[in-house]
């Protein structure tokens, strides 16, 4: 890699709060403008799909734009025996970032809606067909971004990565969070996109469950050593280009 780890974890750490903003603040918005959930929910999705898209692809080339916990111990887990790849000192300095980022995201949305910073989120979402919904949500976005990488299609990330979220928003239970950092930046807002704080525990395990159902498929689908690939432009929530003189 050739940005250094503070920037890289800044850039980690931004990146996700800025998603978190994103998530927040267009819940905030579509409650003030429309009374109707299914209104409310097409404005998140679609703030969604737009923000992550373009975070990832801003990003990308510097940290790998993972935004998320999982992703991050996936393609750790997957590269470990490559020096060049992800390292295990990334690991543990990515993941605090991306909490830290996706609860300053939450804390953000808030002031620029005139909120109260902070107020915790009293929606809970502990039902077990929820929690099914994030084992599905988290074991297909470990197989696309993995897959993606697998195939040589890693510059399809931004648009891929957003696009599967969008849709996950409407074929899940749980609207696909997806994101341990995520999932615990949004138990900081009471609004349309809170989680209450006794269900976070939960919805991790059932993202932990997924990464590992996900890391599974990828193994049935594309076989345990990942096959050559040709290089990417950019290769956004893999590896960071290397630079080229």
């Amino acid at each position: 890699m050739n940005a250094s780890l503070g920037h890289r974890v800044a850039a980690e750490a931004i990146g996700t709060g800025l998603l978190v903003a994103v998530v927040v603040g267009s819940g905030i918005q579509a409650t003030e403008l429309s009374h109707d959930v299914g209104v409310q929910l097409l404005a998140n999705s679609l703030a969604t799909v737009f923000g992550l898209g373009v975070l990832i692809l801003l990003l990308g080339p510097v940290s790998g734009a993972y935004f998320n916990p999982v992703v991050t111990l996936a393609v750790w887990f997957t590269g470990r025996r490559d020096p060049d790849r992800l390292a295990l000192r990334d690991v543990a300095a990515y993941v605090p970032a991306q909490i830290a980022g996706a609860i300053g995201g939450a804390v953000l949305a808030h002031a620029m809606f005139s909120k109260p910073l902070v107020k915790l989120a009293s929606h809970d979402r502990s039902a077990g067909h929820l929690l099914l919904g994030e084992v599905v949500a988290t074991a297909g976005l470990i197989l696309l971004i993995l897959g993606l990488n697998r195939i040589g299609r890693s510059a399809l990330a931004p648009a891929a990565v957003a696009s599967y979220i969008g849709a996950a928003y409407w074929f899940t239970s749980s609207t696909s969070f997806a994101n341990p950092a995520v999932t615990i930046g949004r138990t900081f807002t009471d609004t349309f996109a809170g989680i209450a704080p006794a269900s976070v525990a939960p919805f991790i395990a059932a993202q932990l469950l997924g990464a590992v159902l996900g890391l599974g498929a990828v193994a049935v689908v594309y076989g345990r050593r990942p096959a050559p690939v040709p290089d990417e432009a950019v290769v956004p929530l893999g590896e960071p280009e290397p630079a080229v003189s």
